[in-house]
């Protein structure tokens, strides 16, 4: 007998409280049961979560123009866009050191491309200007290469001058910045020790020049993998070199100046004294008249930031301009068409499938099973069957010469001269997406209908009920989650359709899934692609939503 004047917690048999040993052994079940299902969380993490994740964060980045332009993208923030006037010298100053580098790296096309989506024409500019951004200030470049009979043709005098010599104080912050932009160009790593330190005192004297050498250095070290001491400097090296000096300060700069190459430098700056400052602007406006363009100047600041929204509003038809959010030209207008015409369709094969499901269905529940085994093989042919052949085979059939307008021909329904066109438009789109989707129904509805007890008929119509009566207050009401679980599979595979739309659409018979295709495999505009995706995935989860609250999803049930 237990001893009911105990007062204390009860115990386990190893003595431990039992309220405690019962939650340690829940949660050990918990774990096991977590551990059991961990690939399989693994794999849905993997596979399904992440490229969702994935997607949504493409459909705002855009860290590409702020990435390859960084200095221009700054210097660009205090230019008036509403203005009529092209920006400053200052900007097309930073546009020449940000495009040499992205120029060198290869990536001057990458950025081309993303600003031709927001601007036609943009993407032949900045290849254009890839080619020749070397060209610029190459007077100046000759200048100092042949002054002092070429001593600053010597690459190692230049490693000497840019680190200041042995023993001379470094300037690891420049180094560190100029990493981690080139870092983010190329998306490479670049390793801490290059062989090469920028200067502490030069750097402070003529800072444009040792950002250019560094980046030179970087990119020589790790992309090209050769010593930076053996290797001729960028000719923006020399423009930057040439700039600074010409500029107001730069002389004085340069005579108080007193470490390596020193001499060689004022020599070089003695050479420059016959040249005319290099005007950036001119030099741009020379290689490409389309520079001085506003419209060019507004797209680069307003696509800046490292985050936006204009592939949502390019989404919808509309666009970013100067006051903000606008809609685009009426010719340009496309996407909100193709949603429309998305929806519509697809709620069209839902209610075509139900139509034609619904009697299919109540045969296989109330055929004797050998029958309803044999026909439920002619519903499932089409499983075995390749998608690509069931749609072709429409094609091939729904043409004014195929064998639906033969047939109405030879039955003199049709003449010969009129004969109808239904492939290439919406109705092919409906006919073959309506039969390739129609087992998704015929199945949910029919596992539904085999459990409801042919008695109640039986029953409804003893007690006086009509066919109809029976059928509509008694069976309709218990089949209609078979209904419910085939539209959702039936619309949510519908409005995601690719090939069909594809090859039996034409120009008015496509989905909002074909463009999202286009993007992805041929335009490349994957920000564009994942906004549309997103959206998608919005309406589809709005209509679940709004779905649960009609009819309820936990009347939704297959069999």
């Amino acid at each position: 007998m237990s001893d009911t004047t105990q007062s204390g917690p009860v115990l386990a048999a190893d003595g431990t409280p039992l309220k405690r040993s019962l939650a340690r052994a829940l949660r050990m079940q918990k774990l096991r049961a977590l551990m059991l299902i961990a690939p399989l969380l693994l794999f849905i993490l993997l596979t399904f979560i992440l490229p969702i994740a994935d997607m949504l964060f493409r459909s705002v980045e855009n860290r590409i123009v702020s990435d390859t332009l960084p200095k221009t993208v700054v210097a660009l923030q205090d230019w008036d866009a509403k203005g009529d006037e092209a920006p400053g010298e200052v900007v097309y100053e930073n546009l020449y050191y940000d495009l040499f580098v992205a120029a060198e790296a290869k990536e001057h096309t990458k950025l081309g491309t993303r600003l031709n989506y927001e601007q036609t024409g943009i993407s032949s500019l900045f290849r254009s200007s890839g080619r020749k951004v070397d060209d610029i200030g190459k007077d100046h470049v000759k200048a100092i290469e042949r002054a002092g009979g070429g001593a600053l043709k010597d690459e190692a005098l230049w490693f000497e001058i840019m680190t200041g010599g042995s023993g001379a104080a470094s300037n690891s912050d420049l180094l560190d910045a100029q990493r981690t932009k080139m870092r983010h160009l190329t998306s490479e790593d670049f390793p801490a020790d290059i062989g090469f330190v920028p200067g502490a005192d030069f750097s402070a004297l003529f800072p444009r020049t040792a950002r250019a050498y560094t980046d030179f250095a970087l990119f020589t070290a790790v992309m090209d993998e050769d010593v930076v001491a053996e290797e001729d400097p960028w000719e923006s090296v020399m423009v930057a070199f040439a700039s600074e000096v010409q500029a107001d300060g730069g002389a004085e700069k340069l005579a108080g100046y007193s470490g390596p190459g020193a001499a060689e430098l004022k020599t070089a700056a003695e050479a420059l004294a016959d040249l005319e400052p290099i005007s950036f602007k001119a030099s741009f406006l020379d290689i490409d008249e389309d520079w001085g363009d506003v419209a060019n100047w507004r797209t680069i600041q307003t696509y800046s930031p490292k985050y936006t929204s204009g592939y949502f509003l390019n989404s919808i038809d509309m666009q970013k301009g100067p006051d903000g959010a606008e809609a685009r030209p009426e010719n340009q207008q496309i996407y909100i068409t193709l949603f429309q015409r998305t929806m519509f369709m697809s709620l069209v094969i839902t209610a075509s499938c139900i139509v034609l499901a619904y009697p299919i269905a109540w045969i296989l529940a109330n055929l004797p099973a050998r029958s309803a085994n044999l026909l439920m093989i002619l519903v499932l042919l089409p499983f075995w069957t390749s998608l690509l052949v069931r749609t072709s085979a429409w094609k091939v059939m729904l043409q004014q010469q195929g064998v639906i307008n033969d047939v109405l021909v030879w039955l003199g329904l049709v003449a010969d001269d009129a004969r109808l066109v239904m492939i290439n438009n919406q109705f092919g789109t409906i006919v073959a997406m309506t039969h390739i989707l129609l087992p998704f129904m015929i199945l949910p509805m029919y596992s539904v209908m085999q459990t409801i007890n042919p008695s109640y008929l039986r029953a409804a119509k003893s007690l006086g009920a009509t066919n109809w009566t029976a059928f509509w207050r008694v069976y309709f009401p218990q089949s209609v989650p078979g209904i419910g679980a085939g539209s959702i599979l039936v619309f949510i595979l519908a409005i995601g359709y690719y090939i069909t739309p594809e090859i039996v659409g034409g120009t008015k018979g496509v989905f909002i899934s074909n463009r999202i295709a286009y993007h992805i495999s041929s335009s490349l505009n994957w920000g564009l692609a994942a906004a549309l995706g997103a959206i998608l995935l919005v309406v589809v989860l709005i209509l679940y939503w709004a779905y649960d609250k009609i009819v309820g999803i936990d009347n939704v049930k297959l069999g």
